[in-house]
């Protein structure tokens, strides 16, 4: 699964970030860039991408649990995470899915193995693009997060985790037909998983209330 994770470069650097996804020449902020997060929570609000189709790119804050169109309410769990394996049928997804794909910037995501908490990010330091969905329901923006099975070398700390995509995947996720979408719902590419790399760090990220650089350094075993 994926329910804590980061974004926390500056907003430059996540504009050229978005800028080197091929096809994408400009990069709007409509409200304003998103703050620096350490420990974004289901229900809080984080940033989505729409990487449109005339080459700009919308960042926008979005609540992390999606809203299905035939919900009337907030209540019950937040939808944070959608599993690729039934993404497609699944009334609460089935339809963001057919037309409504978007991408969630992450610079990490944290993982829990044996109660420790895990921060896994690539070792290279780029920023990580999970598949995501997003409803305008209650007329507010939601998202939630694709996830598929885990797979070497990180199916130790968990037996999930996001689908994460790589710049050529992007434009086809959120721009290409239901049928070309349903041929990514595997596990993240190979080239990805390997430069994938996760450290322990402090139990604090346990509490929403926590949010700040110290919870993604390394702590002893």
């Amino acid at each position: 699964m994926c329910g804590r994770f980061t974004l926390f470069r500056p907003v430059e650097k996540l504009r050229e970030s978005v800028l080197s996804v091929p096809g994408v020449r400009e990069v709007l902020f409509p409200e304003g860039p998103p703050p620096p997060r350490y420990n974004c929570a289901p229900s809080s609000t984080i940033a989505a991408v729409d990487l449109g189709q005339s080459g700009q790119a919308v960042v926008a804050p979005a609540r992390w649990g999606l809203i299905p169109p035939w919900k009337r309410d907030l209540l019950g769990p937040p939808l944070f995470n959608a599993r690729a394996e039934t993404v497609r049928e699944k009334p609460s997804f089935r339809e963001a899915f057919a037309t409504q794909r978007c991408v969630i910037p992450m610079d990490g995501y944290y993982e829990w193995k044996d109660k420790k908490p895990y921060f896994i990010s690539y070792a290279d330091g780029e920023l990580m693009w999970a598949a995501a969905l997003f409803s305008t329901a209650l007329q507010q923006l939601s998202v939630t997060i694709i996830t598929t099975a885990a797979m070497p070398p990180m199916e130790w700390l968990h037996h999930r985790m996001p689908r994460l995509l790589t710049q050529e995947e992007l434009l086809p996720w959120t721009q290409g037909s239901a049928s070309e979408a349903t041929q990514m719902l595997h596990p993240s590419p190979e080239g990805l998983r390997e430069k994938m790399e996760a450290r322990r760090v402090s139990s604090a990220v346990g509490k929403v209330s926590h949010d700040d650089p110290s919870l993604i350094q390394p702590v002893s075993h």
